[in-house]
């Protein structure tokens, strides 16, 4: 079993535990092979990461795409983009991810 990020996800994936939404609401059950349209289904629901089947996936595929970035470039990004989520809960799933990547590309954008 592995926690792995959506962005991570491929095709054929097994579930190892079910999906469920913020709410507890299954999205999908154990055992249920992934295919594209759950991928947009998860990103719709706010869910950011599923467990799946298999030993040895490795989480280093989530490597974040501003590794080259200015650590101080990223920080100037981060709080720019905190200033215009202010009215936002940065707990929200769906919120989260919007600042990781609005960050993200801020700082690249910026280097």
């Amino acid at each position: 079993m592995a926690v792995v990020h959506i962005d991570n996800l491929a095709p054929g994936m097994v579930l190892s535990r079910n999906v469920c939404d913020r709410s507890g609401r299954m999205l999908l059950p154990t055992g249920a092979e992934l295919t594209d349209k759950h991928f947009s289904i998860f990103r719709m629901w706010g869910v950011l990461e599923v467990e799946i089947v298999g030993e040895g996936i490795a989480e280093d595929a989530e490597v974040p795409q501003h590794e080259e970035v200015d650590p101080e470039l990223l920080r100037q990004a981060r709080a720019e983009v905190e200033r215009l989520f202010v009215h936002n809960d940065p707990e929200h799933p769906a919120v989260k991810e919007l600042l990781r990547l609005c960050t993200e590309r801020r700082a690249a954008s910026a280097s």
